[in-house]
């Protein structure tokens, strides 16, 4: 008979330790590693995804400095850091496929869930005032509505600064629309800040302004700007092999690529089994709230680590549709 009470106490611990195990796994996490990479969109993804993983799920988060080819490299072949929040994958895509094939990386949420978006440009107020231009074709009709600086008889086409890849793509799609003989002039920004400014100026004084740009960027959040339709879909074996090249005698008309950006990750995180994982393959925002988010860190001189304390405290609606009420919760206590 004395077994017997030793006998229960065995089954009851057995079973307390079959509930807690679990529970044990379920808020392991462990010791993370974020890229942090050197563009501000991503930047500021980073910060939101240390915040929610450490404050969330326990996660022990190290952010580590990241660019897309030297990260998405050291993933595929070293298996380290263990997550790239936004990765624009166009320029890998081949490698990239092949190591998930393979299992060594996966690929989770869309970080932007319509994409990086390139192409030319023109304000809002202009499109308001004449709703009939919504192409390409349909600018170059207007030289008087869009007069280049320093040519006003012109019309301008605003270019990207000197040595960046756009700077070839906007001026191919010049000489494939033609715009020299429809009355255009190629502007010469000469710096980000220089077509930024350009931007803003139109936008302040109420005038026209066309040109390339893209998005996710504070300058989009700051003004209203509308994407025109190319009018033609994108021809990949043209664009790359002409329109991006420096002596291309003979561009063609081609819409820009729109970029797909994905979170990937490693193997050996995605193994871990930590619910943050279901929180990595969900998080997805949209340019128009990247765009307000980079504006209001622009004008407030904020790094990444404010925008992210400033979004998860003034965007309930949108992060915590990512987690489980009790993971917002205890992201939200101590913003």
């Amino acid at each position: 008979m004395k077994k017997l009470p030793n006998l229960f106490a065995l089954l009851l611990g057995t079973a307390a330790a079959v509930t807690l195990i679990p529970s044990a796994q379920a808020q392991s996490c462990g010791r993370v590693t974020v890229a942090n990479m050197n563009w501000q969109s991503a930047e500021v993804l980073a910060h939101i995804d240390k915040l929610i993983l450490s404050r969330g799920y326990g996660c022990d988060v190290e952010l580590v400095p990241g660019d897309t080819m030297p990260t998405l490299t050291a993933m595929m072949e070293k298996g380290r850091p263990d997550v790239a929040p936004e990765a624009w994958i166009n320029a890998v895509r081949q490698p990239l496929d092949a190591a998930v094939q393979e299992g060594r990386l996966h690929y989770a949420a869309r970080s932007l869930k319509d994409g990086g978006v390139e192409g030319w440009w023109i304000p809002k107020h202009v499109a308001d005032a004449h709703p009939d231009i919504k192409t390409i074709d349909d600018a170059l009709k207007h030289p008087e509505l869009f007069p280049a600086p320093e040519a006003k008889d012109k019309g301008g086409v605003h270019n990207c600064p000197a040595g960046w890849n756009c700077q070839l793509t906007t001026g191919a799609a010049f000489k494939a629309w033609d715009a020299a003989n429809k009355g255009f002039v190629l502007v010469n920004t000469g710096s980000a800040a220089g077509l930024d400014g350009s931007i803003a100026k139109a936008n302040e004084r109420k005038q026209g302004w066309l040109g390339y740009y893209w998005a996710p960027t504070s300058i989009l959040g700051k003004y209203d700007m509308v994407k025109l339709d190319a009018g033609v879909s994108h021809d990949k074996a043209s664009f790359e092999g002409c329109n991006t090249k420096v002596d291309c005698d003979q561009p063609v008309k081609t819409d820009w690529a729109k970029a797909e950006v994905f979170t990937v990750l490693t193997d050996r995180f995605k193994k871990t089994g930590s619910p943050a994982i279901g929180y990595l393959e969900t998080r997805s925002w949209g340019n128009d709230t990247v765009n307000k988010l980079l504006a209001w860190m622009s004008d407030n001189q904020a790094n990444g680590q404010d925008g992210a304390r400033y979004f998860l405290k003034n965007n309930p609606d949108i992060w915590t549709a990512w987690v489980t009420p009790e993971v917002a919760a205890k992201v939200q206590t101590g913003l």
